[in-house]
C-alpha cells in the first residue's frame, strides 16, 4: 500500500514520542515536543524557549518540552491545530487565522481593520477568548497554555504609490485566506502561501510583495526581494501555545498548576515582547535599506472602504462571532 505523506509524518512523529516517552532522562521526567513552523530566531519560539525553561525549572525537570522550530516536525501552518487534536503532536504553537479552514470562528481578529491595536485585540479578547478556549477544548481535544498576538501588520511591495490604484493587480502573499481576500478586496492580486514556501515565491517571482508583520519581514530578509514597507495593520492574529488533552492528563495535578501559573504570569510579558518585536524589526529593515511608505488618510479611507464588505462575508461563515463583535464594538466605540 503506497504511503501517503500524512501516513508518513503520522508515524514518524508517533514514532518519535514513544522513543521519547519510553527513554525519558529519569524516571519521573516526562518529555514533551513543541512543534513550531517559526525560525528559531523568532520572537514566538524565543518566548517558547523561555516557557520551557521555567517549566523545566518550576517542575524540577519532571515536566520538559523540547520546542521543535522551523517545521521541523513535519506540519505546516494550517495543519498544527488537526495535529495535536489527533496526537501527531502533543504541543504547538498555532496560529489562529491559518485555522479557519477548519474553525471559520477563529478568524475573528482577522475581519479587515476591526483591530488596529493591542488594546482592541485585549478587548476583543475579552469577549472571544473563553469561546475560542472551549471550541479548540471541546472539539479538538487541546488546551491553551497562552496566547500571544502577532505584531502590526505591513504591505511589503516593491511599488511605491501614494493611491489605491497604485496597488493594483500586484501578486501579493498573505498567511492566511483573510489576509488573501483583504488585500484582494482592495485590487491587488493575493496568494495563500505558508511561511516555508514564502521565499522561494518570492526568488521565483511568484510574488512580487507580502502582507505580513515586520518580524516575519526579518526572518526572510525582504531587503534582498522588495524595498517598501506600507504599515497598514488590515488584519491582526494571535498565535496559541495548545497541549493535547491526553498529554496534559499524564502530567501529575501538581505540574499542572505550575505551568497554568507559569503561562498565566508569562503572557502580559510575551505581548510585551511582540510590540517590541515590530519596533526593533523595522528598524532592522530600514537599517537594511528598505523605505517606510506612510499611508496617507485618503488612501487608508479607500482600503478600509474596499475592504468592508468582508465583515459580512466573514458573518456568514462564523454567524456565532456576531455577537462577540457587537460587543466589542459598542464596548469600544467603535459603533
Amino acid at each position: 500500500m503506497k504511503a501517503t505523506r500524512r501516513n508518513f509524518i503520522s508515524t514518524v512523529c508517533a514514532g518519535a514520542a514513544a522513543v521519547m516517552m519510553a527513554m525519558p532522562a529519569s524516571a519521573d521526567t516526562i518529555q514533551i515536543n513543541l512543534a513550531d513552523v517559526l525560525p528559531d530566531g523568532n520572537f514566538m519560539v524565543q518566548n517558547a524557549k523561555r516557557f520551557a525553561e521555567e517549566v523545566a525549572k518550576e517542575t524540577k525537570g519532571e515536566v520538559v518540552i523540547n520546542i521543535r522550530p522551523g517545521g521541523s516536525l513535519g506540519f505546516k501552518g494550517p495543519e498544527q491545530m488537526r495535529a495535536v487534536r489527533d496526537g501527531m503532536v502533543p504541543m504547538a504553537d498555532i496560529l489562529l487565522s491559518q485555522q479557519i479552514g477548519d474553525e471559520a470562528f477563529l478568524g475573528v481578529e482577522g475581519v479587515p481593520f476591526l483591530v488596529s491595536s493591542q488594546d482592541d485585540l485585549r478587548a476583543l479578547h475579552k469577549f472571544v477568548r473563553p469561546e475560542i478556549e472551549k471550541l479548540v477544548s471541546t472539539k479538538y481535544n487541546q488546551k491553551i497554555l497562552y496566547m500571544v498576538p502577532s505584531p502590526g501588520q505591513y504591505l511589503f511591495l516593491k511599488t511605491k504609490t501614494d493611491t489605491l490604484g497604485g496597488l493594483k493587480n500586484i501578486k501579493i502573499r498573505g498567511a492566511d485566506k483573510m489576509t488573501v481576500d483583504t488585500v484582494t478586496s482592495i485590487g491587488m492580486s493575493g496568494v495563500l502561501i505558508p511561511f516555508g514556501e514564502l521565499i522561494p515565491a518570492l526568488a521565483s517571482g511568484r510574488v512580487d510583495g507580502v502582507a505580513t508583520s515586520a518580524t516575519t519581514g526579518v526572518d526572510a530578509k525582504f531587503w534582498e526581494f522588495m524595498k517598501y514597507v506600507y504599515p497598514t495593520n488590515h488584519t491582526w492574529s494571535t498565535n496559541m501555545v495548545n497541549i493535547n488533552l491526553n498529554t496534559w492528563k499524564k502530567i501529575p495535578e501538581q505540574h499542572q498548576k505550575t505551568i497554568e501559573a507559569i503561562a498565566a504570569r508569562l503572557e502580559p510579558e510575551f505581548w510585551a515582547v511582540s510590540a517590541n518585536a515590530d519596533v526593533e524589526s523595522l528598524k532592522k529593515l530600514t537599517a537594511n535599506g528598505m523605505e517606510v511608505v506612510p499611508v496617507s488618510p485618503a488612501m487608508m479611507a479607500d482600503m478600509r472602504k474596499q475592504a468592508a464588505p468582508l465583515l459580512d462575508e466573514y458573518l456568514k461563515r462564523a454567524p456565532a462571532a456576531a455577537p462577540f463583535i457587537k460587543s466589542y464594538l459598542e464596548a469600544t466605540g467603535k459603533k
